[in-house]
Protein backbone atom coordinates (compact mmCIF):
# COMPACT_ATOMS: atom_id res chain seq x y z
CA UNK A 1 0.00 0.00 0.00
CA UNK A 2 2.66 2.49 0.71
CA UNK A 3 4.62 1.81 -2.48
CA UNK A 4 1.41 2.41 -4.08
CA UNK A 5 1.45 5.93 -2.23
CA UNK A 6 5.13 6.31 -3.23
CA UNK A 7 4.36 5.31 -6.81
CA UNK A 8 1.23 7.91 -7.07
CA UNK A 9 3.19 10.65 -5.56
CA UNK A 10 6.18 10.03 -7.89
CA UNK A 11 4.03 10.10 -10.84
CA UNK A 12 2.01 12.73 -10.10
CA UNK A 13 4.94 15.36 -9.11
CA UNK A 14 7.26 14.17 -11.75
CA UNK A 15 4.44 14.58 -14.21
CA UNK A 16 3.62 17.91 -13.11
CA UNK A 17 7.10 18.95 -13.37
CA UNK A 18 7.26 17.43 -17.06
CA UNK A 19 4.25 19.40 -18.19
CA UNK A 20 5.64 22.61 -17.08
CA UNK A 21 9.31 22.06 -19.05
CA UNK A 22 6.62 21.21 -21.72
CA UNK A 23 4.07 24.24 -21.32
CA UNK A 24 8.41 26.07 -21.29
CA UNK A 25 9.16 24.08 -24.70
CA UNK A 26 5.88 24.85 -26.50
CA UNK A 27 6.19 28.69 -25.64
CA UNK A 28 9.32 29.32 -27.15
CA UNK A 29 8.05 26.76 -30.26
CA UNK A 30 5.42 29.00 -30.88
CA UNK A 31 6.92 32.49 -29.68
CA UNK A 32 4.60 33.17 -26.91
CA UNK A 33 5.78 36.27 -25.34
CA UNK A 34 7.54 35.97 -22.15
CA UNK A 35 6.44 39.15 -20.20
CA UNK A 36 2.28 37.22 -19.51
CA UNK A 37 2.55 36.19 -15.58
CA UNK A 38 1.60 32.79 -15.90
CA UNK A 39 4.78 32.18 -18.99
CA UNK A 40 7.17 34.17 -15.83
CA UNK A 41 5.55 31.47 -13.65
CA UNK A 42 6.78 28.40 -15.98
CA UNK A 43 9.99 29.84 -16.64
CA UNK A 44 10.74 30.40 -12.69
CA UNK A 45 9.69 26.79 -11.82
CA UNK A 46 11.84 25.15 -14.17
CA UNK A 47 14.74 27.53 -14.20
CA UNK A 48 16.53 24.96 -12.16
CA UNK A 49 16.36 22.19 -13.68
CA UNK A 50 16.83 23.87 -17.53
CA UNK A 51 19.27 26.41 -17.08
CA UNK A 52 22.45 24.24 -16.25
CA UNK A 53 21.74 21.37 -18.91
CA UNK A 54 22.15 24.59 -21.10
CA UNK A 55 25.38 24.47 -20.89
CA UNK A 56 25.69 21.02 -22.45
CA UNK A 57 22.60 20.59 -24.74
CA UNK A 58 22.93 23.84 -27.21
CA UNK A 59 19.97 25.58 -28.58
CA UNK A 60 19.16 25.07 -32.03
CA UNK A 61 16.65 26.77 -34.66
CA UNK A 62 15.54 29.19 -31.78
CA UNK A 63 14.95 26.38 -29.26
CA UNK A 64 16.30 25.55 -26.03
CA UNK A 65 16.95 21.39 -26.23
CA UNK A 66 17.35 21.57 -22.93
CA UNK A 67 14.07 21.58 -21.79
CA UNK A 68 13.15 18.34 -24.16
CA UNK A 69 16.20 16.80 -22.49
CA UNK A 70 14.94 17.50 -19.04
CA UNK A 71 11.83 16.26 -20.01
CA UNK A 72 12.67 13.03 -21.12
CA UNK A 73 15.21 12.40 -18.39
CA UNK A 74 12.43 13.17 -15.56
CA UNK A 75 9.92 11.19 -17.42
CA UNK A 76 12.61 8.47 -17.06
CA UNK A 77 13.15 8.67 -13.40
CA UNK A 78 9.28 8.71 -13.34
CA UNK A 79 8.86 5.50 -15.65
CA UNK A 80 11.84 3.38 -13.78
CA UNK A 81 10.88 4.95 -10.35
CA UNK A 82 7.42 3.27 -10.64
CA UNK A 83 8.39 0.00 -11.82
CA UNK A 84 10.87 -0.53 -9.76
CA UNK A 85 8.37 0.17 -7.01
CA UNK A 86 5.71 -2.27 -8.26
CA UNK A 87 8.99 -5.13 -7.64
CA UNK A 88 10.29 -4.98 -11.67
CA UNK A 89 13.54 -7.21 -11.32
CA UNK A 90 15.94 -4.63 -13.01
CA UNK A 91 19.12 -6.67 -11.97
CA UNK A 92 17.76 -10.04 -13.57
CA UNK A 93 16.76 -7.99 -16.54
CA UNK A 94 20.18 -6.89 -17.85
CA UNK A 95 21.01 -4.07 -20.04
CA UNK A 96 18.44 -4.50 -22.70
CA UNK A 97 15.98 -3.05 -20.16
CA UNK A 98 16.85 0.81 -19.98
CA UNK A 99 16.40 1.40 -24.17
CA UNK A 100 13.37 -0.07 -22.95
CA UNK A 101 12.90 2.44 -20.42
CA UNK A 102 13.83 5.16 -22.13
CA UNK A 103 11.84 4.60 -25.32
CA UNK A 104 8.78 3.94 -22.61
CA UNK A 105 9.69 7.31 -21.08
CA UNK A 106 9.58 8.98 -24.96
CA UNK A 107 6.34 7.73 -25.43
CA UNK A 108 4.75 8.29 -21.42
CA UNK A 109 6.62 12.26 -22.51
CA UNK A 110 4.42 11.89 -26.48
CA UNK A 111 1.34 11.41 -24.26
CA UNK A 112 1.98 14.10 -21.75
CA UNK A 113 2.30 16.90 -24.30
CA UNK A 114 -0.78 15.14 -26.03
CA UNK A 115 -2.43 15.53 -23.10
CA UNK A 116 -1.83 18.80 -22.60
CA UNK A 117 -3.18 20.01 -25.81
CA UNK A 118 -6.30 18.85 -24.52
CA UNK A 119 -5.83 20.62 -21.85
CA UNK A 120 -5.28 23.89 -23.09
CA UNK A 121 -7.72 23.22 -25.71
CA UNK A 122 -10.70 22.76 -23.00
CA UNK A 123 -8.96 25.91 -20.71
CA UNK A 124 -9.46 28.32 -23.91
CA UNK A 125 -13.02 27.00 -24.62
CA UNK A 126 -13.63 27.72 -20.91
CA UNK A 127 -12.01 31.25 -21.13
CA UNK A 128 -14.00 32.31 -24.12
CA UNK A 129 -16.99 32.06 -22.14
CA UNK A 130 -16.22 32.76 -19.22
CA UNK A 131 -13.38 35.79 -19.00
CA UNK A 132 -11.60 36.12 -22.65
CA UNK A 133 -10.10 39.30 -20.83
CA UNK A 134 -7.60 37.03 -17.95
CA UNK A 135 -3.90 37.22 -18.74
CA UNK A 136 -3.61 33.60 -19.52
CA UNK A 137 -5.89 33.90 -22.27
CA UNK A 138 -3.41 35.16 -24.66
CA UNK A 139 -0.92 32.54 -23.67
CA UNK A 140 -3.57 29.62 -23.90
CA UNK A 141 -4.77 31.31 -27.74
CA UNK A 142 -1.12 31.09 -29.11
CA UNK A 143 -0.53 27.69 -27.51
CA UNK A 144 -3.61 26.03 -29.02
CA UNK A 145 -4.07 28.27 -32.13
CA UNK A 146 -1.23 26.10 -34.13
CA UNK A 147 -3.31 23.33 -33.70
CA UNK A 148 -6.95 24.80 -34.17
CA UNK A 149 -6.11 27.11 -37.46
CA UNK A 150 -5.71 23.63 -39.96
CA UNK A 151 -8.72 21.97 -38.28
CA UNK A 152 -10.61 25.45 -39.57
CA UNK A 153 -9.85 24.73 -43.08
CA UNK A 154 -11.51 21.43 -42.93
CA UNK A 155 -14.57 22.19 -40.26
CA UNK A 156 -17.31 24.40 -41.07
CA UNK A 157 -18.97 26.66 -38.38
CA UNK A 158 -22.01 25.41 -37.36
CA UNK A 159 -24.90 28.38 -36.43
CA UNK A 160 -21.88 30.16 -35.23
CA UNK A 161 -20.17 27.65 -33.50
CA UNK A 162 -16.67 26.82 -34.05
CA UNK A 163 -16.39 23.04 -33.35
CA UNK A 164 -12.77 22.71 -34.42
CA UNK A 165 -12.09 22.04 -30.51
CA UNK A 166 -13.97 19.23 -30.28
CA UNK A 167 -12.63 17.78 -33.43
CA UNK A 168 -9.50 18.13 -32.24
CA UNK A 169 -10.50 16.61 -29.24
CA UNK A 170 -11.47 13.26 -30.88
CA UNK A 171 -8.29 13.58 -33.21
CA UNK A 172 -6.04 13.92 -29.73
CA UNK A 173 -7.79 10.67 -28.19
CA UNK A 174 -7.46 8.56 -31.67
CA UNK A 175 -3.50 9.49 -31.65
CA UNK A 176 -3.46 8.04 -28.19
CA UNK A 177 -5.67 5.07 -28.68
CA UNK A 178 -3.91 3.95 -31.68
CA UNK A 179 -0.39 4.79 -32.22
CA UNK A 180 1.04 5.65 -29.20
CA UNK A 181 -0.62 2.59 -27.53
CA UNK A 182 1.02 0.70 -30.12
CA UNK A 183 4.14 1.87 -29.71
CA UNK A 184 3.72 1.43 -25.75
CA UNK A 185 2.99 -2.29 -26.08
CA UNK A 186 5.72 -2.28 -28.25
CA UNK A 187 7.73 -1.58 -25.90
CA UNK A 188 6.61 -3.23 -22.89
CA UNK A 189 6.53 -6.61 -25.26
CA UNK A 190 10.21 -6.16 -25.03
CA UNK A 191 10.49 -6.59 -22.08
Amino acid sequence: MISGAFAFLVQTLGNLFVIAVLLRFMMQLFRVPFRNPFAQFIVAITDFAVKPLRRVVPGLFGLDWACLVVALLVELVVVTTVYWLDGFPFALAGAKVWPVMLGLAAVRLLSLAIYLIIGLTLVRAVLSWVNSNTPLMPVVYELTEPFLRPLRRIVPMVAQVDLTPLVLFIVCQLVLMVPVLALERALLGAL
